[in-house]
């Protein structure tokens, strides 16, 4: 009973131990340890599952953008911002300087591109009847409508040496100093003050941050009235000196690509006298299902939402299970990141069918008004803005399923490493960083674009680092600080601090790459366990023998040993003994004294392996000791592959030296 006691506790301990050896060819390979191969059967599946989940995301962002949406900006761009007044009078958007500027913008190319109602052989377009067809191809929604935000005098403190010589005083735009009184002719609502709806989002302008009310107006139908209507304005005073913004707000829908172009042009009056000009184009999809792909997204979509479902179940299952230990995890907080925002993204795209179904059940009754587009845009843009980022860390995610691999766990074992070396770098670079940025801001603030503001001058620094400048501008504003700024940043912070950040992190790596060089690398197992339920496929599929067919062929056994030498009463013998010894086995197997110390054999197996996994070893071992261990491990492993070399070699010479008697004989 010893020898089948002895098998099934020692067969156990083989398969499962993490330093056990398989012979073959002379090569030593560590077995996979049961716990390891569970592991690692359970990435592969959750990464399958999690690809199956990337694609389908993939497939839902990708369909949402196509290049279509770009060239319709760039065609709405190219006619609003680029047209001439005239052949002798060159000013556009873009060149708009003063309120003279915009008034000739707003009575010549802006009327042309919004009215269409000739041919280019100058025959009236009788199909666009009472509508605009911007370049014949985009319908024109509603009417456009300007609204203009104003500041009310002495919001600004003046001097009093010159209070005798300036009467009035109009500070730039501010919420709590916006000028909401009647003004002009007070005889109807151009003259009045709107207030915007509560869920109308402020625009960030160049100079401010501009409300959603304001003094508006819409422009008629035909071209002509609109003339009429804006020389009428013009003539009386619609803007004043305390203007300090005017939005012009529009939008078209083109059938041919499914796609709205919503429109803001914005012109700002700073309190310095002249004009911003500034634009917004947005292209969008609203309409969502109208195409036999539109409904195949629309099926992707039930999938994903299917996929958010059970991971949100799976989150808090494993809340309930780690509790307090869930959160210290990168990884959870990455999870709830990507589940927070596909939440956010489910509940804006339902709301945004809603809401384009009653813009459009409003506009199509009537034609006459400014259909708000600009607020489902906006909200679109930030809506594919949180997709995008979702998607991005949905990437990122990836790494985590592949820890498995050399390269990724070195990468992450040297930003690991070295995150005190360069936490204690940044602070030290920052801190010269932006003592070169406030000398920059105050020397060059004055007169150089990009030293404007603080903000533009951190990006131009980083800027020059990547070798992006203007040193001509720098030179003109100062030049004896001018190019003592230069020199001295160039050389401190590329040369110097650069370097330094990538020594830390060179030799972080070497070090991490040394380290790993002693250590076994775990990557065969992976190509091991594939390797392995490839070939359980393959028999499963009849495409391949299995390992006893290939010991016992049928119909061929006796007849390759006979080959060899052996005569058919010994084979049959063995065959005989070798059937009574498995029924022996079986017997054995059967006893109740062998299940018993089975059993306790395998308790004692899985309690030492579940320690081992619960808890790390209370002995301390440096880093040092450890590579010293891992040293010797692989001397003396390169001496057993000797040894077993050897021992292969002396084992086939043997059946020769068995067989040279018999020849003699003979």
């Amino acid at each position: 009973m010893e020898g089948p006691v002895g098998l099934e506790a020692a067969e156990p301990r083989a398969e499962r131990r993490p330093s056990g050896t398989r012979r073959g060819s002379g090569i030593v390979k560590p077995r996979l340890t049961y716990s390891r191969e569970l592991e690692m059967k359970t990435t592969l599946q959750e990464l399958l599952i999690y690809i199956i989940f990337l694609t389908d995301l993939c497939i839902l962002t990708f369909g949402m953008v196509n290049t279509d949406m770009y060239y319709l900006n760039k065609v709405m761009s190219n006619l609003f911002l680029e047209t001439s007044v005239s052949e002798t009078d060159r000013t556009s958007f873009k060149a708009i300087g003063s309120m003279v500027d915009f008034w000739k913008f707003a009575e010549g190319p802006l009327l042309d591109g919004l009215y269409w109602d000739t041919w280019y052989n100058n025959n009236t377009l009788t199909s666009h009847k009472n509508s605009s067809h911007v370049y014949y191809e985009n319908l024109l929604l509603g009417v456009a409508q300007i609204r203009q935000l104003k500041v009310r005098n002495n919001t600004c403190a003046i001097y009093p040496y010159f209070r005798t010589f300036l009467k009035e005083c109009y500070h730039e735009y501010r919420y709590v100093a916006e000028d909401k009184s009647d003004f002009g002719l007070k005889n109807g609502s151009v003259w009045t003050y709107s207030s915007a709806s509560s869920l109308a989002p402020w625009h960030w302008g160049a100079l401010g941050l501009y409300s959603g009310g304001g003094f508006m107006f819409t422009l008629p139908k035909s071209k002509s009235e609109s003339i009429r209507k804006l020389a009428y304005l013009r003539r009386n005073g619609w803007l004043t000196r305390g203007t300090r913004v005017v939005f012009i707000d529009f939008s078209v829908y083109n059938a041919n690509i499914n796609l709205f172009c919503v429109v803001r042009l914005v012109v700002e009056f700073p309190a310095t006298g002249g004009a911003l000009p500034s634009s917004q184009f947005y292209s969008v999809k609203l309409l969502r299902y109208v195409t036999y792909y539109d409904y195949f997204l629309a099926s992707c979509e039930v999938i994903f939402c299917l996929f958010i479902f059970a991971f949100i179940i799976q989150e808090i299952l494993k809340v309930k299970k780690l509790k307090t230990e869930y959160f210290k995890s990168a990884w959870n907080w990455l999870d709830m990141l990507l589940v927070s925002l596909s939440i956010f993204a489910i509940a804006f795209n339902m709301y945004r069918t809603v809401e384009v179904s009653l813009l459009m059940e409003s506009l199509l009754s009537n034609a006459y008004v400014y259909p708000d587009f600009y607020f489902l845009a906006y909200w679109q843009t930030r809506y594919n803005n949180m997709i995008a980022i979702n998607v991005f860390f949905a990437w990122i995610k990836i790494f985590k399923y592949i820890s498995f691999n050399k390269t990724m766990t070195q990468l992450s074992s040297t930003l690991s490493r070295c995150a005190k070396d360069i936490i204690g770098f940044a602070i030290m670079f920052f801190i010269i960083f932006f003592a070169y940025a406030q000398l920059g801001y105050l020397v060059f603030g004055s007169q150089v674009d990009e030293f404007s503001t603080f903000q533009n001058c951190i990006f131009t620094q980083f800027r020059i680092v990547l070798g992006d400048f203007n040193f001509a501008s720098i030179e003109q504003a100062n030049r004896i600080l001018g190019p003592i700024y230069f020199i001295t940043f160039v050389f401190f912070v590329f040369f110097v601090l650069l370097n330094m950040f990538l020594a830390i992190i060179n030799d972080t790596y070497s070090e991490v790459k040394a380290d790993f060089a002693v250590i076994p690398s775990k990557e065969f197992e992976i190509s091991d366990l594939i390797r392995q339920s490839y070939n359980k496929a393959l028999v499963k599929l009849r495409l391949k023998k299995s390992k006893m067919e290939d010991l016992y062929p049928a119909g061929g056994s006796l007849q390759s040993l006979k080959n060899k030498g052996q005569s058919a009463s010994k084979t049959e013998d063995a065959l005989k003994l070798s059937r009574r010894s498995s029924v022996d086995e079986k017997g054995y197997l059967k006893s109740p004294q062998l299940q018993k110390w089975k059993e306790k054999l395998n308790q004692k197996y899985h309690s030492a392996e579940n320690k081992e996994l619960a808890g790390a070893p209370q002995d301390q071992v440096s880093p040092q000791e450890f590579q010293q261990l891992f040293r010797y491990a692989t001397e003396l492993e390169k001496r057993l592959n000797e040894v077993n070399v050897k021992l292969s070699r002396v084992l086939k010479s043997m059946p020769d030296l068995k067989g040279s008697p018999a020849k003699k004989q003979r």
